[in-house]
């Protein structure tokens, strides 16, 4: 469950980075000498689900309220034990036994799988982009202009280095740890310490962004919660759009890929963390526990 206070984007922040204040570097292209896109700001999703390619392999999901298509599980993209698991988690849900994922369970969330937290805060520095997201306290640092090591120490959000190509930030990361909760999509699926994910973010036109947003929801259906983020109503300015390509030799037949469309979020930052307690804030009430009709002893 989850249990939000709200407070605003510069307390949290200064709270956050007390220690170190974040400077935001004008930064440029070390061999050009260009100036990079400035994509610093906070951003939020109108929806949990990935945004499926024009073409090609995309991110998996099960039959709902929109989707009427297939379940995941017998996609030609898994391989088969991950078939097997995906199909698991389905059937258990479908049983009125939703499988544990790393939201409900209070596991940090791997790339792509993450973009499903609505509100993020992009920090762009001289040597690094930091990436804060709502949920959880959830942190990814990537190093810019870096190699990975020779040997990758796994680690939640994995080994992320950058590099800019024009107006594109261009994110690859390696070193995924595999924890209790292993999943990459909402649909279930596991990965393994071979997951390799690229990122590419760029700005887009507030038009270009209202139509994705649209699109998604249309072919994937609104979010059941909103997480507490939400769109500047009256924001027109340009949205922020991350296409992504994941592969995992161990889980996946080929690579497949995905987008994540942001715009301006609001001027809240609500702490939104995972707990152990039974209330549901979006619902106002506690969940239904086992409760014994007498007692075992």
């Amino acid at each position: 469950m989850t249990n939000p206070i709200s407070t605003s984007i510069a307390a949290y922040l200064a709270a956050l980075f007390v220690a170190a204040p974040i400077v935001v570097w004008p930064v440029t292209n070390a061999e050009s000498a260009a100036p990079m896109p400035n994509l610093t700001g906070a951003w939020a999703r109108a929806t949990f689900a990935l945004e499926q390619p024009a073409s090609g392999p995309g991110p998996l999901r099960n039959p709902g309220n929109v989707y009427r298509g297939a379940p995941a599980y017998t996609s030609p993209l898994l391989k088969p034990e991950a078939a097997k698991v995906v199909r698991e988690r389905y059937e258990s849900t479908l049983a009125g036994k939703p499988f544990p994922t790393p939201s409900s369970t209070c596991w940090p969330m791997v790339a792509p799988l993450i973009f499903r937290v609505q509100g993020m805060q992009l920090l762009q520095h001289k040597d690094q982009v930091t990436f804060i997201y709502m949920q959880d306290h959830e942190v990814r640092r990537v190093r810019l202009n870096a190699q990975h090591p020779a040997k990758v120490t796994p680690s939640w959000h994995g080994d992320s280095i950058g590099h800019y190509e024009g107006d594109t930030l261009v994110i690859d990361t390696i070193g995924m740890k595999v924890g209790p909760v292993s999943i990459v999509d909402q649909a279930g699926t596991p990965y393994s310490e071979a997951l390799h994910v690229v990122e590419r973010y760029r700005l887009i036109s507030y038009e270009e962004a209202k139509a994705a947003g649209e699109r998604n929801v249309e072919v994937n259906g609104p979010p059941a919660t909103n997480q507490a983020a939400a769109i500047d109503p009256e924001y027109r300015g340009n949205g922020l759009q991350v296409a992504f390509t994941v592969v995992d030799p161990n889980v996946f037949n080929t690579a497949w890929s995905g987008f994540a469309t942001y715009s301006k979020a609001d001027d809240l930052w609500t702490e939104n963390v995972c707990a152990e307690n039974t209330f549901e804030y979006y619902n106002n009430r506690d969940s239904p526990v086992p409760r014994a009709e007498r007692p075992d002893f």
